[in-house]
């Protein structure tokens, strides 16, 4: 790439002009169907995780936490899986400008915090579920439910943003 921005690292630029890369931005049908795959990921992701946060948040306590969680977790890794390989495919067309894209950045810290604010929930309110499944729950719970309803939904929307910034 001939013109890259200053400070521009070098892998970003490797990684754009690749073969791969390449593929990507040449293929009539390979970038539309990579999105495809990727929106699809996105759905089941923020859709399992959203539909777990409002049991969370007191939504439909007649559904017992612990049991939709577990129908849930599938749903959400594969989600997840579908949408970090899509995403990492996507982000090679494009790497060395979106590697600079501020809304690209705050999705990767949305997505970041989704993270630990799940690892936080697991390790606080969920050790107790048992008491709370079927009854409201905790302040802690609820509030980790709607904090992860916020980053997921930033993170998508950071990623609709991506081109227009």
């Amino acid at each position: 790439m001939e013109h890259a921005p200053p400070g521009t690292p070098a892998w970003t630029v490797a990684l754009q002009e690749s073969a791969l890369g390449a593929a990507m931005r040449e293929s009539l049908y390979l970038y539309p169907l990579v999105e495809i795959v990727h929106l699809v990921g996105i759905a089941l992701l923020v859709g399992s995780i959203v539909s777990l946060d409002l049991r969370l948040m007191g939504v439909r306590l007649k559904l017992p936490a612990a049991p939709t969680a577990q129908h849930l977790l599938p749903v959400t890794v594969a989600g997840f899986s579908l949408a970090v390989a899509s995403g990492s495919l996507l982000f090679t067309t494009e790497a060395a400008s979106l590697f600079f894209n501020p809304a690209f950045r705050l999705k990767l810290i949305l997505i970041a915090l989704g993270g630990v604010n799940a690892a936080l929930f697991h390790l606080g309110p969920w050790r107790r579920v048992a008491e709370w499944q079927h009854a409201p729950p905790p302040l802690a719970a609820r509030l980790g439910g709607a904090l992860s309803t916020v980053l997921w939904i930033g993170a998508l929307s950071c990623g609709r943003l991506i081109a227009y910034l």
